[in-house]
């Protein structure tokens, strides 16, 4: 009996994952976790407004900011997606292409609703 070692299962399952290996936003990483951590502060700002009672207006202004904020990771996100995971699907042609192509239609329109 061969002994597999978890190295080698991990391995097994990580090529078996489509969505495994170095993502689009790799490169941009850092940039896209110090914006969400600013994110994350001005959702907690915004609870601190609310509790505070403060003015209805007032926090409709900083909600809108937030939403403008988390639209422009999206975007951000799209634009590694698309020009990297899609892409490269893309040159390898076949079903990934066209799966990967749906994927990112799908995501757009999320966005376009959203």
């Amino acid at each position: 009996m061969t002994d597999v070692s978890a190295t080698d299962v991990s391995s097994t399952e990580a090529s078996a994952d489509p969505h495994s290996g170095p993502h689009g936003y790799m490169s941009n990483k850092d940039a896209y976790l110090k914006r969400l951590r600013r994110i994350e502060g001005q959702a907690r700002g915004l609870q601190g407004m609310v509790a505070d009672d403060k003015y209805c207006i007032d926090i409709l202004t900083q909600v809108s900011a937030m939403t403008s904020a988390l639209q422009a990771v999206a975007l951000g996100l799209l634009n590694d997606h698309l020009s990297h995971c899609v892409v490269e699907a893309a040159v390898k042609g076949g079903d990934e292409a066209d799966a990967k192509v749906k994927e990112a239609f799908d995501a757009i329109a999320r966005l376009v609703r959203s």
